[in-house]
């Protein structure tokens, strides 16, 4: 009788972040192994299951139907067998931590984040809101939340802030006919705490660029459903331009925006175990490679 097929849980985790970070180079730098120990493992999943998984597609790597069909109990797996490993390995840290984001976070990175910090630190509360950067600002300085992740410019980055990933801001709008905007050119902004107005209307005004506020929504992903609807024109990371939303044109002739950043910021003087652990965790799972590469 043939051996039954044994799955590796570390080969089902190479092939997620294989996929989840766009290729084997990036998945190494997350993993922290090297590319070679990246495809040796895929290879050998390849093997066991008798059926390739990956699919070349110029520089892009695509699963194949059998990795697809298994990629979600492969999730599940990995994350049981996290659980465990968590539950096996908990510490004895105790304490509370408030902790705030901004809707540029993944909702759902962001569960299994802090899933995966309580399973390791059962002994610790976490109070987690979201809300708009402006807010969170404030927050910190009240000293009302412990940890935020928020957005800054340059200018306002600290030296104990862990940057976990930059992005250029641009003028954008609806593929469906970009130029069609007259004057007064309608905004599609996130509401009266819009971290971008006070960047993107000084900008309009300076060039003499009449504009009014057509659409004002807090929520990220229905400021991109109104840009893509053909509401206006917004200020978004270069990160969100695809097929449906592209740059506006005259932003083009406007001076750059600025590059924002990304970043989890403790409260001055305030951290202690707790939060140094929390925010250990986030670095370590939203942490953009490119950033890590950069800083190294």
């Amino acid at each position: 009788m043939p051996p039954a097929l044994q799955l590796d849980v570390e080969s089902l985790r190479t092939l997620i972040a294989t996929l989840d970070h766009g290729g084997m180079t990036r998945a190494a730098e997350r993993l922290g192994v090297t590319q070679s120990a990246v495809s040796w493992k895929i290879k050998r999943l390849e093997q066991r299951i008798g059926r390739p998984l990956l699919i070349r597609d110029g520089h892009q790597l695509r699963p194949t139907r059998d990795a697809r069909a298994l990629l979600d109990e492969a999730r599940e797996l990995v994350a049981i067998h996290d659980r465990l490993a968590a539950r096996l390995s908990s510490s004895e840290l105790t304490g509370m931590v408030r902790l705030g984001s901004n809707e540029e976070i993944d909702p759902v990175k962001m569960a299994r984040l802090l899933g995966r910090f309580a399973w390791s630190h059962p002994h610790v509360r976490v109070e987690f809101v979201i809300d708009s950067t402006v807010r969170l600002t404030r927050a910190l300085a009240d000293n009302t939340v412990d940890v935020a992740m928020i957005q800054v410019v340059p200018a306002d980055l600290r030296e104990d802030d862990v940057v976990l990933w930059s992005d250029q801001l641009r003028w954008v709008t609806s593929w469906d006919d970009p130029d069609r905007y007259t004057s007064p050119v309608p905004l599609v902004t996130f509401g009266e705490h819009c971290f971008y107005n006070s960047i993107s209307e000084p900008a309009l005004t300076a060039a003499g660029i009449e504009h009014s506020v057509a659409f004002a929504v807090s929520s990220s992903s229905a400021h991109r459903a109104a840009i893509v609807a053909g509401l206006g024109v917004g200020v978004l990371g270069e990160r969100y331009l695809d097929d449906e939303i592209v740059e506006w044109p005259p932003g083009r002739e406007l001076p750059d925006l600025p590059t924002v950043h990304q970043l989890a910021r403790t409260v001055p003087g305030q951290a202690d175990e707790v939060t140094d652990t929390l925010v250990a965790a986030i670095r370590a799972e939203l942490l953009d490679p490119a950033v890590a590469t950069a800083a190294a």
